[in-house]
């Protein structure tokens, strides 16, 4: 990864990464033409059927397969090679776009073919999202991140400007096969410049690789367990499922309210991409002036304003200006909740973390989607203001979530050491005990019960399952922690995955203790039998190995761990 250099935080600085670059060029033309593909797709599903709840299906279709498969996508994204899984998910994407435009030049689509054929190709976007969004780190110093992201959005919103005008002209014109073909070859550069990158990934373990149920295990107990994820999670639903009723039910505004035939819609849909385009480009000026979460604020009530002229006001030109304004509204906000998503994940798990994200966005449209679709059903005008009110709403009831809370963390991995231990069970064996017993005198200890809190949910995130901290009655000031692993790799990689942020954590609760803590690993009983494949021994500093040999599954090992230098996980 090189780059000439550049100001940090500049709007065009992420391209002078020469991969970076390519990437950024493939993914506009391949959003071009999904967005082409968008309009097609809607258009058709009118002319086959005008019922509005169909149309907006046509959405739910689109982004629904990622509220189902958007943990399991970015586990695969994890724990597989990116680049590999990218070629495949893009080659499989122009497939199932060939296949629809075959299907429509031979007159043989209907309805519930079509959204079967969206729902599919749904899937393929499904799996892509979160390794897009994971490799971005590979590609970029850090410094850069935040607004190479924001580029990444750009390239869907120049695709939304650009690709729904072409995409009417072309439907209006030639009719909605040539949309879908247009679409199945703009998969091809994108597949062609992954084919020429030869990727370094940001992560890299010692340890065995995950499995994929282990991995969604560790995605789900880390979600859980980071309170900054969880803000970004909860202000990014709150914001896309009303929002979401304004892209939704645009076909629909434009069909009917307005009066305007497929290139209108698109030229409607341009307008929004062009203020989603611009937002990025002013954007670093943007951040620089205005905290996050009231930047949130402000494209809240930018949306919630545009919700409503674009439901009660039926002149097109009025709402072809103020979907220029709602782009730019939408896209700060949507970039600002990715920011901190990806701000609040280590490299371990970043994919995993967004694919979290994407459930709760791209959930969101396709719950949203739905939901409107019924409402405009009875009255267009009606859904847009209860979207409006909602949006708000939730905006109120969610303020207490702050975006910035992830800014505090240094999510970069540690150096902590593997446990140094006298027998070296198998990969397999566990579960796994761990006891870490403090000496805390009495008058710190309400303070290190407190920190041990947040000890606790620095636990679960990398791989325990149970966790407690008991009070030993017979010295007033010994304390035990206890924690369970389901396996021995899984502890391993328990130090594979400390950040230096929970390096901090485990410091300011052990400031409260005295001395070093005394660590044990314990395995269950039942774990099967345990290979001695090295015996370590210290002696005077130093440590020697013997031959390999076996123990007896009916004994509990005990594998004490020496204290390191600096703390980090037992």
């Amino acid at each position: 990864m090189t780059a000439t250099a550049s100001a940090p935080g500049s709007a065009w600085s992420p391209l002078r990464y020469p991969v970076f670059r390519a990437i950024f060029i493939a993914q506009i033309a391949s959003n071009i033409g999904s967005m082409m593909h968008n309009v097609g797709a809607a258009w058709l599903m009118g002319d086959l059927n005008s019922s509005p709840t169909l149309v907006a299906l046509v959405q739910t279709a689109t982004m629904l397969p990622v509220f189902l498969v958007g943990l399991p996508a970015g586990a695969l994204a994890d724990i597989m090679d990116r680049r590999r899984l990218l070629i495949i998910t893009q080659l499989c994407m122009t497939a199932t776009t060939a296949a629809l435009a075959i299907a429509t030049f031979a007159d043989a689509v209907t309805a519930p073919l079509l959204l079967l054929l969206t729902f599919v190709l749904g899937l393929g976007g499904a799996f892509t999202i979160p390794a897009w969004q994971a490799i971005q780190p590979e590609l970029v110093r850090r410094s850069d991140l935040p607004q190479a992201l924001a580029l990444g959005n750009t390239t869907f919103n120049v695709g939304r400007a650009i690709g729904p005008a072409i995409g009417g002209l072309i439907v209006a014109g030639a009719g909605a096969g040539w949309v879908f073909a247009v679409n199945a070859v703009s998969f091809l550069g994108v597949v062609g410049v992954l084919f020429g990158w030869r990727r370094t990934p940001a992560f890299a373990s010692n340890q065995p690789p995950e499995k994929l149920v282990g991995a969604l295990r560790a995605g789900l107990r880390y979600g859980s367990n980071s309170i900054a994820l969880r803000h970004v999670l909860v202000r990014s639903a709150s914001f896309i499922v009303p929002a979401s009723a304004l892209v939704t039910l645009l076909p629909v505004v434009a069909r009917g309210p307005l009066g305007l035939g497929s290139g209108g819609y698109g030229v409607l849909l341009g307008c929004f991409g062009i203020g989603a385009a611009a937002s990025a480009i002013v954007r670093p000026r943007i951040v620089a002036r205005v905290h996050v979460d009231r930047l949130m604020m402000l494209a809240t009530a930018v949306v919630a304003t545009g919700l409503v002229v674009v439901g009660v006001v039926n002149n097109s030109l009025v709402v072809g200006s103020t979907l220029l304004v709602v782009g730019a509204g939408w896209t700060l906000a949507l970039t600002a909740t990715g920011v901190a998503a990806q701000a609040a994940l280590p490299a371990w798990v970043r994919a995993r973390g967004m694919g979290l994200w994407n459930l709760a966005v791209t959930g969101g449209v396709a719950i949203g989607s739905a939901m409107w679709g019924v409402i405009a059903g009875w009255r267009v005008d009606v859904a847009h203001e209860i979207a409006a009110a909602m949006l708000l709403l939730l905006f109120v009831l969610t303020r207490g979530y702050k975006l910035s809370s992830p800014d505090r963390l240094d999510m970069e991995l540690a150096a902590v050491d593997a446990p140094n231990v006298s027998l070296l069970p198998r990969q397999t064996d566990g579960p796994v005990l761990v006891t870490v017993r403090y000496r805390v005198p009495a008058d710190g200890l309400d303070q290190f019960s407190a920190e041990m809190r947040r000890v606790e949910r620095q636990r679960r995130r990398t791989g325990a399952r149970q966790w407690g901290l008991f009070h030993d009655l017979s010295d007033v000031e010994i304390v035990l922690e206890t924690y369970i692993v389901e396996s021995w790799a899984e502890h391993l990689r328990q130090h594979d995955r400390t950040t230096n942020t929970d390096v901090t954590v485990l410091g300011d609760a052990r400031r409260y203790s005295i001395g070093e803590p005394e660590v044990s690993h314990l395995v269950s009983c039942y774990a099967g039998e345990v290979t001695r494949s090295r015996l370590r021994l210290r002696r005077h500093g130093s440590s020697r190995s013997s031959q390999p040999s076996s123990v007896s599954s009916s004994a509990v090992e005990e594998l004490t761990e020496a204290p390191g230098d600096r703390p980090g996980p037992l």
